[in-house]
């Protein structure tokens, strides 16, 4: 699948990722209207909102992006029937020819990672049958708990040929609490540095034609971060949050991309799939919310495509 990430990246020439986060306040109000006058203001009205927000979206950006990562919490809080909608996201974008990167940060061990691996990128057995159940291309995983709960995300990736991306460095400003301190026993250096070098190991147990299907998360907030998990993670795709509405700017990212303008994604959520809402948008108005939306990736692109040449 990293191989299939790569050939589409190079297609649209956009290393953009949509984050498709759904929050309430960010679906128009005439979408909700609409959703409402048929289920009511219900946990399945809440659904079916968050769901035609998604489509019109995507119908609007599936040509020029190579991805999409939809965050399971704003499907989750909605229970059961915002789960179906998060289903319907992903079977929908796949449909599109999107990747699919399910933001799921999964971290557990044993059977309950293996569940979890299962689960998004792979097969469940039923009886003598095998179905997917969410069936997304790439899953965040969360590294804290070590190789046993990443190992079971490897042995489906190796069995599907899909992908992950672990958490290294995140875009958050509280990340550095743990995720900055420095370890005794590897020559005190930052815990993000030694979990970058234990990436950079799974990763050349899973390598596609010339990237691993073992990627990181590294936050466009920390671009001198970036600089140096870029050295210890050659061969590993660096997916990049925090551009746009946490501060990230294209001349943060350039230390992301390899030599050969590979090796890293950049997220946008509501930066793009809440456009409308921003005064540089706005005269697209809430009804050309999907219009808006495509705008703002045509931006993104080119404010990524000009620090990249800049470099």
């Amino acid at each position: 699948m990293i191989d299939q990430l790569i050939a589409k990246i190079k297609k649209t020439e956009a290393p953009i990722v949509v984050g498709l986060d759904p929050m309430m306040k960010f679906v128009p109000e005439h979408i909700r209207q609409m959703a409402f006058a048929e289920y009511g203001e219900t946990l399945e009205g809440a659904a079916e909102a968050i769901w035609q927000y998604n489509k019109e979206i995507v119908d609007h950006i599936y040509d020029i992006v190579p991805a999409v990562k939809p965050q399971i919490a704003m499907y989750e809080q909605f229970g059961i029937l915002g789960l179906l909608a998060f289903k319907k996201t992903v079977d929908y974008c796949k449909q599109k020819g999107l990747i699919v990167i399910g933001d799921i940060k999964r971290g557990d061990i044993g059977s309950t990672s293996e569940a979890y691996a299962v689960g998004h990128l792979g097969k469940v057995q039923v009886g003598s049958k095998a179905f997917y159940g969410f069936d997304e291309d790439f899953a965040t995983v969360n590294p804290y708990l070590g190789s046993d709960g990443v190992k079971p995300f490897l042995k489906v990736c190796q069995e599907e040929k899909k992908g992950i991306f672990v958490l290294v460095k995140t875009s958050n400003p509280s990340s550095g609490e743990l995720q900055d301190r420095l370890i005794a026993d590897a020559g005190n250096r930052p815990l993000y540095e030694v979990v970058g070098e234990q990436v950079n190991e799974w990763a050349k147990e899973c390598m596609g034609d010339s990237y691993s299907y073992v990627g990181a998360v590294v936050g466009a907030t920390y671009p001198e971060m970036g600089k140096i998990l870029r050295e210890i993670m050659p061969k590993s795709y660096i997916l990049v949050p925090g551009y746009g509405a946490q501060g990230g700017k294209g001349k943060d990212l350039v230390h992301f991309f390899n030599e050969d303008g590979l090796g890293a994604i950049v997220n946008s959520s509501r930066g793009i799939i809440a456009a409308y809402q921003q005064e540089k948008y706005a005269s697209y108005g809430s009804e050309g919310f999907g219009e808006a939306a495509r705008a703002a990736v045509e931006d993104m692109r080119e404010d990524i495509r000009q620090a990249i040449e800049s470099r």
